[in-house]
């Protein structure tokens, strides 16, 4: 059984649409910033002059800087929009606590701003996804709290009674992430601006990666899929291939991904026993990840002639193929004989933005522009050929970005490992480097390819915003609520 929902004229909406389009155009802001200050540093590789010899602009200081731009504020502010806009459309209901969720908009603000201001100062606690001390940690403890009371609140006041699986993803991303950030957040502040963490030695690195797997897998995956979830359907004008599949998904991926963190650590002072229980997790993963990736493909079944005219279908069709990709190179690259090739080189640079770049900021284009008129009620972005060409653009630049990382990462661990007769090493670190080199020059144009279709998003949603407004019911479609 179906549920239909109009889409109520822009003037006259029973829903929240302000901090959506609020969410929606600081992540195009961030997209841009983010990615820019990326190409920076990856350009830096190939010409270290632009380092400009200052602790501000060097590489150990971008770098983080770089990574929470994308993740958190692009990332963050995408999920944000697509999270309330889903949970109200699916729940047929308003957001509830709507003070709250301005406060969510404008925290979440300020806690970028900040990590913009102390990263390149080089106030961090040292942890991968996790550099920003801990006032600013405790501010966003703050902002995720009430994001969850909003969030969940909103579900409990729904009208209609079945919770659509896309929330369900999104819940158990908003929860896990909340878990995951207060444990390893855990620190002894010795100033407003240093702490050290409350754990030691190798139990403090096994924390460290069960977040920052985790932040990967549950931040930039389950919450991700849950905009998939919606807005494949909705843009196909298809059911979801198989509802059951989907809960299937849901259930194997919570109770899997959240062991697979140790693969971070083969060949460390981790006990063995825990690196082989990360690796074997990791494989397992596989079979709920790919189940998530059929069951978004499949859902095209009947539809497949709208990618030769709809570039929005197209983000989202790329987007899955690169998360089947991903989640089949991860789980490789977990077995303790591959990791040993590729532990410390550019393939594993390669491997997480293929994820980044190719599922990530694939699918959170293509959900932005299906949102992005409905919320500023208009029929369509303000140009289809301007969509074209950033598909494309993005679709370039990222094959370049990871072909480039997985060829330099091949030769990196091939040349480390490498000995002569005696024992002795074939060749110096400095020569893998100077081998990288034309590696790196591919990555500077494919992430340029990448931020000029973020500026040309920017322009065309600058320019949908700025049209007139439409009093008619845009979008009858049917909400995708079947069970």
């Amino acid at each position: 059984m179906s549920t239909v929902l109009l889409q109520p004229a822009y003037n006259d909406s029973p829903y929240n649409y302000k901090v959506v389009r609020q969410f929606a155009i600081m992540a195009v802001v961030w997209a841009i910033v983010g990615m820019a200050v990326g190409l920076f540093i990856a350009t830096q590789m190939v010409f270290p002059e632009l380092n400009f010899n200052l602790p501000w602009t060097s590489f150990g200081r971008l770098r983080p800087l770089h990574t929470n731009a994308v993740i958190f504020a692009f990332g963050g502010c995408v999920l944000f929009a697509t999270s309330y806009y889903i949970v109200q459309r699916t729940c047929q209901t308003a957001l509830a606590l709507p003070k709250l969720a301005a406060f969510t908009f404008w925290g979440w603000q300020l806690v970028i701003v900040l990590a913009a201001i102390t990263l390149p100062m080089g106030l961090t606690s040292s942890k991968e996804y996790a550099e920003l001390e801990w006032p600013i940690d405790i501010l966003i403890t703050l902002v995720w709290v009430s994001y969850a009371l909003v969030f969940f609140g909103t579900v409990m006041k729904r009208r209609a009674k079945h919770i659509y699986v896309a929330n369900w993803f999104f819940g158990a991303f908003i929860i896990t992430v909340a878990v995951l950030h207060v444990v390893n957040s855990a620190a002894i502040p010795v100033t407003l601006t240093k702490s050290y963490s409350a754990y030691a030695g190798a139990m403090d690195a096994m924390i460290q990666w069960w977040y920052g797997h985790n932040a990967v897998g549950f931040f930039l995956t389950a919450g991700f899929l849950g905009m998939m979830y919606y807005f494949v359907p909705k843009q196909a004008e298809r059911p979801v291939y198989s509802y059951r599949l989907s809960i299937v998904h849901f259930w194997a991926l919570v109770a899997i991904y959240i062991w697979a963190g140790p693969h971070h650590l083969h060949y460390t002072a981790l006990p063995d026993w825990a690196q082989s229980l990360g690796m074997v997790m990791s494989l397992i993963l596989l079979a709920p990840s790919w189940g998530g990736m059929i069951n978004g493909i499949m859902t095209l079944s009947g539809a497949w002639h709208k990618l030769r005219t709809d570039p929005i279908l197209r983000f989202l069709v790329v987007s899955l193929s690169f998360y089947g990709m991903s989640t089949f190179e991860g789980p490789m690259m977990a077995i303790k004989t591959v990791n040993a090739l590729s532990h410390y080189t550019d393939w594993t640079i390669g491997h997480v933005h293929s994820g980044a770049l190719g599922w990530v900021a694939m699918v959170s284009f293509g959900s932005l522009y299906h949102l992005i008129p409905r919320v500023y009620g208009r029929e369509q972005m303000h140009s289809i050929a301007l969509i074209n060409a950033h598909f494309w653009l993005a679709t370039i630049g990222t094959v370049l970005y990871v072909v480039a990382m997985w060829v330099n990462g091949i030769t990196q661990g091939l040349m480390w490992r490498a000995v002569n007769n005696d024992g002795t090493l074939t060749y110096s670190f400095i020569e893998s480097v100077v081998a990288s080199e034309f590696g790196y020059i591919v990555r500077a144009i494919g992430g340029a390819f990448f931020v000029a279709g973020v500026v040309i998003m920017a322009y065309n949603v600058y320019r949908t915003s700025q049209q007139p407004a439409q009093d008619t019911e845009a979008d009858a479609s049917t909400e995708p609520q079947a069970v």
